[in-house]
């Protein structure tokens, strides 16, 4: 299952089926944005195996200035992404696809500290089955409680996160 009507708040088991469409959708984005691009990253819940999570893939985008990828945005569009300007974190081009809603797209600097705390918080996640089990836990209990309510499960998750990206080194 892939896609979740916007505003709603529903989490799904993990489906290995996810890492699949991920690649695919890399494939294409790397095919239409080249030479704008460094690097394309599966980050969120849906790309660490057995989370559950909102099914919606989220894909990272590295670039090397704010600025310049601006040029990725009538790519962008061109393959279905909305574009919804930095949405609430500085120096970043976010894009949503799909209805009901399937891809969150986040276009970061590779050199910024929020690029590298999803790659850190999903690889810490991937190799530490204890911590993912307790994000887990939270994500099901936050749903549970905010189930009308998609930004306070954002940010209930936010203490959690931090903390893990302090374990991690950051």
């Amino acid at each position: 299952m892939l896609g979740l009507s916007s505003g709603q708040l529903q989490l799904a088991p993990y489906e290995p089926n996810w890492q699949r469409l991920f690649l695919a959708e890399k494939e294409q984005l790397g095919a239409s944005l080249g030479e704008f691009i460094l690097d394309i990253q599966h980050i969120g819940s849906t790309s660490i195996p057995g989370m559950i999570a909102k099914p919606i893939l989220d894909i990272g985008v590295a670039v090397t200035s704010f600025e310049e990828a601006a040029r990725c945005i009538p790519l962008l569009e061109q393959l279905g992404y909305s574009y919804k300007g930095e949405n609430g974190i500085p120096r970043r081009h976010y894009f949503v696809k799909g209805n009901p809603r399937t891809h969150h797209l986040h276009m970061l600097e590779a050199t910024s500290e929020e690029w590298k705390h999803h790659l850190l918080f999903r690889d810490y996640l991937c190799g530490n089955a204890e911590a993912a089990q307790a994000y887990a836990s939270l994500k099901q209990q936050l749903a549970t409680r905010f189930a009308n309510d998609r930004e306070a499960y954002q940010s209930g998750k936010e203490s959690f996160i931090q903390a893990v990206l302090q374990q991690a080194g950051q």
